[in-house]
């Protein structure tokens, strides 16, 4: 992924000083008030078809950067009068990538560094050394003149061009991931996808979906982890991961993928030694199966929070209903994990006029405007499965 990036220690300082001086508003670029960067020497109202140069792993988008900032004033010669709320950083990437000064692998690791807080784990992420991700900070820093980050011992946080920078930075490399996608092979997925699912029914309803899309793309390399941890996809350098509930506000993006029901359950024998809770107040001297201290969601007209005497505890859906069928005590679990042991009658609902409300499954991923191919399969296939 990241063969495009090479040494430049033989740039002489006359060479990167006409680069920088090309990152201005006087320069072989055109600044259209739609924000479309073109080439020199066409008339102010012509847009520059799109060219796309693989070359050093650079991609040079001439059309539809609308994403890079707000410009507006009217064309004088073959320049734009901009106005700029961003201080031209914006049109320092625009300039930059378009005449082939700024390398796209640069912006993408200045993006990881961004969003996962620090150089260690952006290069966790990415899969490569943090000496190279701090060679490419250099080199953005020094394409743009400005200091994008205030490094310290305890590790690296944004200066104030580093967070203008940052949103732009993310928008062009979604722009150029969308534009390598365009040009390659349309129905063959390749890469990685990394992915986070629940250890609950993740192994059972998601593993099959995965084994489904590793056959039809066998250049797709698929490494999943099951788990009901909620990790920090970011910095643990997941592209995704599925999580089912009620979802907590967070800076990622969600993708409802389908419903979730679930039922409060116990064992015929529990119920026979004590008693079947037909109250909330009933249900609250009865023993709880639970993974920590978390609040149990019931409805009455509308939801209301309760919390049960919890006397045993595991960190997984699978345990849980290990233990109520054991007659441990009364579990709130997904009916896609107990469903069978309700159909046999080894489980049996209980609290039946007061149902946990429905929840939801989703796909989050790390922030940006839109997903990747193949992620934007997998939310596919699991709508097809879930959805219904």
């Amino acid at each position: 992924m990241f063969s495009g990036w090479k040494s430049r220690a033989t740039a002489s300082a006359k060479s990167r000083r006409s680069r920088r001086s090309r990152s201005r508003f006087a320069s072989p670029a055109l600044f259209r008030p739609s924000g479309i960067c073109a080439a020199a020497g066409g008339n102010a109202g012509a847009i520059a078809p799109q060219r796309i140069a693989a070359a050093g792993q650079r991609i040079a988008l001439m059309q539809s950067w609308a994403v890079i900032g707000s410009w507006s004033g009217p064309a004088v010669g073959n320049t734009v009068q901009a106005d700029m709320t961003t201080d031209g950083v914006g049109a320092r990437i625009c300039v930059a990538i378009g005449s082939g000064g700024m390398d796209t692998e640069d912006l993408r690791a200045f993006v990881e560094v961004a969003d996962s807080g620090g150089i260690s784990s952006a290069a966790r992420r990415m899969g490569v050394s943090k000496s190279i991700i701090s060679r490419a900070l250099n080199r953005l820093e020094q394409e743009l003149g400005v200091q994008l980050l205030a490094r310290t011992t305890r590790g690296a946080s944004l200066t104030e061009a580093g967070r203008i920078f940052r949103g732009h930075a993310r928008k062009a490399c979604a722009e150029i991931e969308a534009a390598q996608e365009v040009i390659q092979c349309r129905d063959e997925l390749r890469g990685q996808l990394r992915i986070s699912a629940p250890l609950t029914f993740g192994p059972t309803h998601i593993a099959p979906i995965l084994a489904r899309m590793a056959r039809q793309h066998p250049d797709l390399h698929i490494h999943a982890t099951y788990s009901d941890r909620v990790i920090d996809i970011v910095s643990e350098g997941y592209d995704c991961a599925v999580r089912s509930g009620f979802l907590k506000d967070s800076t990622l993006v969600a993708r409802r993928v389908g419903p979730i029901h679930s039922s409060l359950v116990a064992s015929p024998d529990y119920i026979r030694t004590h008693g079947s809770p037909e109250t909330v107040d009933e249900f609250l001297r009865h023993a709880a199966l639970m993974q920590g201290t978390e609040a149990w969601l019931l409805t009455d007209g509308e939801v209301i929070a309760v919390h049960p005497r919890g006397i045993f505890k595991a960190d997984n859906g699978v345990a849980l209903a290990a233990a109520a069928l054991a007659g441990v005590g009364i579990a709130w679990l997904p009916d896609k994990i107990i469903e069978t042991h309700l159909a046999s009658g080894a489980l049996v609902r209980v609290m039946t006029k007061f149902p946990p409300p429905v929840a939801g499954m989703y796909v989050v991923r790390p922030p940006g405007p839109r997903p990747s191919r193949k992620l934007q399969l997998l939310t596919d296939l699991l709508i097809e499965c879930f959805e219904t």
